[in-house]
């Protein structure tokens, strides 16, 4: 596996020039994003999570397109080659990311919307925004609800030590366990994950955005709670799988989950862990595309 040395590059326009996908300044910041598929296909809208770029949806993006569908998968703020701004990263941010970059490349389009992980979260408080651009949802362990915070998390709430931590080995912490949850890939595919995963890592700022988003996003319930209340009274059709052995977003959640979001749907994939979209993407599409098409 190549090695980076982490948060040490500029992340500027020589670097988006010779990347793969597309950029687009955006209120919000300088945006990462690909477009994939059929021009004619039904639009569906990919959004990750807490820090692994666009490509965990690689396999889904992949079984879309191959089905028909029209694909615009996107890096966060702050993550991937997404500009590093300098604001909270909260829900709030990400929704309006989520929104000026549909509105700019895909206008007037109602589309499907996925979130996997803190990507829950933006898609139910951009649904909760705009649920006339929804046609439905589909959350693959999802952030949001209140879960039992490890001891790092709480450690990093705290100012100074928060940034200490994310700071010092905050990014190489990241790298290592990003491919942690993958139960079913052999050797070459977790570390072709960890290299893609920190090739983007190689870019100042991710740390201070991450730290940031974990305390006001994943942490910040309160504000997340609002995103689901608001996509159930918008009425808008969710499915959400999950499995049963998540470190990440412990499938406990689920049941708070299923109080709030009464149009939901949830599918329980025994054994896998939190990145089965990427680890099990055929037995995740296999759940999603019949949801897509019924009506």
């Amino acid at each position: 596996m190549k090695k980076y040395k982490l948060e040490s590059l500029e992340l500027n326009d020589e670097v988006r020039k010779n990347a793969d996908g597309s950029f687009i300044d955006l209120p919000s910041g300088n945006t990462h994003y690909k477009i994939e598929g059929n021009e004619n296909g039904k639009w569906c809208v990919l959004t990750h999570g807490y820090a692994t770029p666009l490509f965990i949806y690689d396999k889904i993006a992949a079984g879309l397109v191959e089905n028909g569908y029209r694909v615009l998968r996107y890096d966060l703020l702050g993550r991937g080659l997404s500009e590093r701004v300098e604001k909270e990263y909260n829900p709030t941010l990400f929704a309006n990311q989520l929104h000026e970059l549909t509105e700019a490349l895909i206008p007037g389009e109602k589309f499907y919307l996925f979130g996997t992980s803190m990507g829950g979260s933006i898609t139910t408080t951009f649904t909760s925004m705009h649920p006339e651009k929804v046609e439905k949802l589909v959350l693959y362990a999802p952030a949001g609800m209140h879960f039992k915070a490890p001891f790092y998390m709480k450690l990093a709430k705290i100012k100074g030590i928060g940034e200490c931590m994310f700071y010092t080995i905050g990014m190489k912490i990241l790298v290592k366990g990003c491919a942690k949850e993958m139960l079913y890939s052999g050797q070459a595919v977790k570390e072709q994950y960890m290299e893609q995963f920190a090739y983007c890592a190689q870019y100042k700022g991710m740390a201070k955005a991450t730290l940031s988003s974990l305390r006001n996003t994943i942490l910040n319930f309160d504000e997340t709670h609002k995103g689901y209340v608001g996509t159930d009274k918008a009425g808008i059709k969710v499915l959400t799988i999950w499995g049963t052995i998540d470190k990440t977003m412990p499938y406990y959640q689920s049941e708070e989950m299923k109080q709030i979001l009464k149009n939901m749907t949830l599918v329980t994939f025994e054994e896998s862990g939190h990145i089965f979209l990427y680890d099990q993407a055929e037995k995740t599409l296999d759940v999603t595309l019949p949801f897509l098409k019924e009506e």
